[in-house]
């Protein structure tokens, strides 16, 4: 589907705030409900909008450490980056992986609730993940940019 202005605004206003009904989304950008509501169904239909869903601050909920663990595979082969990929899918403290170009193989953000519950993940978790030659990991001080929506 090709993405016109008018949808880009519509994915603008629903970025930051999703929760928006139909009447306001339309009221919004400058539509009547009826094609709206059309035009947010084709959206959702064609993959552009892929879901909705809260943004959960991690403090409010215990989770106050992040880590960035970068990843290099001992052997790249098919059957070892899918194993690793399937693994690290099933890890909750996983909330974020991206496999990478060149070296290291993959970037991992890891939440825990401290230091301690990050180590202990490490050791019986992460380091166990097929595949892995080694972890390196990197502390997170502070967000500067955090869950910013697409730009329009």
């Amino acid at each position: 589907m090709r993405v016109d202005a008018i949808d880009r605004k519509m994915l603008a206003v629903l970025q930051d705030e999703g929760r928006l009904t139909v009447t306001e989304l339309a009221g919004r950008v400058g539509l009547s409900v009826s094609p709206c509501h059309r035009r947010l169904r084709e959206l959702e239909r064609d993959g552009t909008i892929r879901g909705y869903r809260a943004v959960v601050d991690a403090d409010a909920v215990g989770l106050r450490f992040q880590a960035l663990v970068f990843v290099t595979m001992r052997q790249e082969d098919r059957d070892t980056l899918l194993a690793f990929e399937a693994a690290v899918a099933r890890v909750p403290n996983v909330v974020q992986a991206q496999r990478l170009f060149g070296d290291p193989d993959y970037l991992l953000r890891i939440v825990t609730a401290d230091l301690a519950a990050y180590q202990q993940l490490e050791d019986d978790v992460l380091a166990v993940l097929p595949g892995i030659q080694r972890l390196n990991s990197t502390l997170v001080m502070k967000h500067v940019v955090a869950d910013r929506p697409l730009p329009a």
